[in-house]
């Protein structure tokens, strides 16, 4: 468990692989489709597949959650940042995956936002439609692919971000890790997540979501003796996701975090050697 700050400039933030975020090929890797849960509400996602899948083996899921910027439903925007990271063919070749991207109709993934839903002491607001419907698509998925549920991921920037960790509180049991760029969350809700793993990624100068939320709940989390990670890019604004895509250990770290499987209680440590 550690603090990271990172002194980047700003030139130094924009690399190759988040270079090719707005490229057509992004379109071309991610297969569009439309989802409809058991209450007939729809939700557009994108997903891109293993380029091979192999008989009998599970691959991870990772669950990508938009900014307010790609709110829509055209299929389309919810691709303009962080897609191309995953689709590139040396990270997707080294990191075969389940990568989908849903993209929210609604003004917000979670219920209404304010300053005062962050802090101690308020009440938490019910699940919204949108995360039962996205939970619902994450049912289907694990269903309808060959999923390794003890590699389900999720990560999100901005409104994206508050919606992981609102989402990672409410389902622990699905989330094996979480990346909440920007995001924020009421940090007494963090202790319903202590057995998720987090690296969380700010911008010290945010002046829309403050980097005082990261650092509370990075603190929240580390009192409570979860596995997290917390990395602030000095000078740096709200939008720090391009630097945090390129952050070097952002796909190693993802892809290398496992859940541990529940032991039989039952089941003796027990061998025999003959």
């Amino acid at each position: 468990m550690k603090v990271s700050t990172i002194l980047y400039l700003t030139l130094l933030a924009i690399m190759p692989l988040s270079a090719l975020a707005h490229g057509p090929q992004v379109n071309e890797e991610y297969t569009k489709h439309v989802f409809v849960d058991s209450l007939e509400n729809s939700m557009p996602y994108r997903m891109l597949s293993p380029s091979e899948i192999e008989s009998g083996k599970k691959y991870p899921l990772v669950l990508f959650l938009h900014g307010s910027g790609e709110r829509g439903n055209d299929n389309e925007k919810q691709l303009v940042h962080g897609a191309s990271i995953f689709s590139n063919p040396v990270n997707s070749d080294k990191y075969p995956a389940f990568v989908v991207f849903p993209q929210c109709k609604e003004k917000y993934w979670t219920g209404k936002i304010d300053e005062q839903s962050f802090m101690p002491g308020s009440p938490v607001p019910p699940e919204s439609k949108t995360e039962e419907t996205l939970m619902e698509l994450v049912d289907y998925l694990i269903a309808n692919n060959p999923i390794d549920k003890n590699r389900i991921y999720i990560v999100g920037i901005s409104m994206g971000g508050i919606a992981t960790y609102d989402l990672v509180c409410r389902h622990p049991d699905i989330f094996t890790a979480a990346v909440p760029i920007c995001g924020a969350v009421n940090p007494e809700r963090l202790s319903d997540a202590k057995d998720v793993k987090f690296m969380i990624f700010h911008g010290e100068e945010d002046d829309e979501v403050p980097s005082f939320c990261s650092r509370e709940a990075y603190k929240a989390l580390n009192s409570l003796g979860a596995e997290v990670d917390y990395v602030e890019f000095a000078g740096m604004g709200h939008d720090c996701w391009s630097s945090a895509f390129n952050y070097p250990s952002f796909l190693s770290w993802l892809f290398s975090q496992t859940k541990s499987p529940v032991k039989n209680p039952y089941e003796s440590d027990f061998t025999y050697l003959e």
